[in-house]
C-alpha cells in the first residue's frame, strides 16, 4: 500500500512570514500537530510541530504578568524563525513500510509527502500510520489474536490456515516474525471469532506450541542488566 491511498490531503499549510499567533490558533481550532510551511508556488520549505510551538513559549518560571507580555511578544514572530528547514520528505510512491522504517529511524512524528517537483501532495503522520495498519490488520473487528511457535520449515502457515478453514473461521490477518531461536518463527493469526478453543485443541495436536502473545513480545525485548 502507497502512501497516498492514507496520507491526509486536506491540509492547512502556512507561509514562513505567518506569525506564530495564527499558526498556533490554526493548530489549536484543526487538533493536529505538524503543520507544513510551502513558499507562494505551493512548494514545501519547512514544517512546524507542535513542540516547536512549545518550546517558542517563555519559560514558565515568569509571575503571570512578565509571561503573558513576553508570550504577545513572541506570538509576533514568523514561522521561519522556528520552522524545521527542508525536513525529511516521502514520495507518492513510498510504500507505508518505506515511511514506517523512516518515521522510526530519524525519530520524527510526521513526514511530508511530496513530488519530484517539491510540491506538496500530503502529509503521513504516526496516526495515519497506524490507522492504516489497523486496517490492513482487521483487527477493527472482534476477533482474538493467537501466538503460535512454528519450526523454521515449509507448510507451516498452511497447516494453521488449514484448521482455520476446517472451524470456518475467517483470518483479519497473519504476521510472521522472527523468534530469539533461530530455528523457530513465532505466527500471529488474529481470527475473527472469540470462539478459539477448538483451534487451540487442533493446533497443540499437531504439536504447535500456543504462547501469550504479550508474553513473546517481552521475552524477546532486550533484558535490561
Amino acid at each position: 500500500m502507497f502512501v497516498t491511498e492514507m496520507m491526509k490531503t486536506d491540509l492547512v499549510a502556512v507561509n514562513p512570514e505567518t506569525k506564530l499567533s495564527e499558526a498556533r490558533s490554526l493548530m489549536m481550532e484543526g487538533d493536529f500537530r505538524h503543520l507544513p510551511v510551502v513558499d507562494a508556488e505551493g512548494k514545501l520549505v519547512g514544517i512546524v510541530t507542535d513542540r516547536d510551538m512549545r518550546d517558542a513559549h517563555p519559560s514558565s518560571l515568569l509571575d503571570e504578568e512578565s509571561y503573558q507580555k513576553t508570550l504577545d511578544k513572541v506570538m509576533q514572530r514568523t514561522i521561519s524563525e522556528i520552522m524545521t528547514a527542508e525536513p525529511i520528505t516521502v514520495a507518492p510512491y513510498y510504500t507505508l513500510q518505506d515511511t514506517l522504517l523512516i518515521i522510526g529511524k530519524k525519530k520524527v512524528g510526521a513526514l511530508p509527502v511530496v513530488d519530484e517537483e517539491g510540491q506538496l501532495k500530503g502529509i503521513m503522520s504516526t496516526r495515519d500510520l497506524l490507522r492504516a495498519f489497523v486496517n490492513i490488520m482487521g483487527i477493527e473487528e472482534p476477533g482474538t489474536l493467537l501466538c503460535i511457535l512454528v519450526n523454521e520449515e515449509p507448510g507451516q502457515l498452511k497447516k494453521i490456515v488449514d484448521i482455520a478453514y476446517e472451524e470456518n473461521v475467517s483470518l483479519g490477518s497473519v504476521l510472521v516474525a522472527r523468534d530469539w531461536d533461530t530455528e523457530k518463527r513465532a505466527i500471529f493469526p488474529y481470527l475473527l471469532t472469540n470462539n478459539v478453543m477448538s483451534i487451540k485443541k487442533k493446533l497443540l495436536a499437531l504439536g504447535f506450541e500456543l504462547l501469550d502473545p504479550m508474553q513473546w513480545y517481552l521475552d524477546q525485548s532486550p533484558k535490561k542488566e
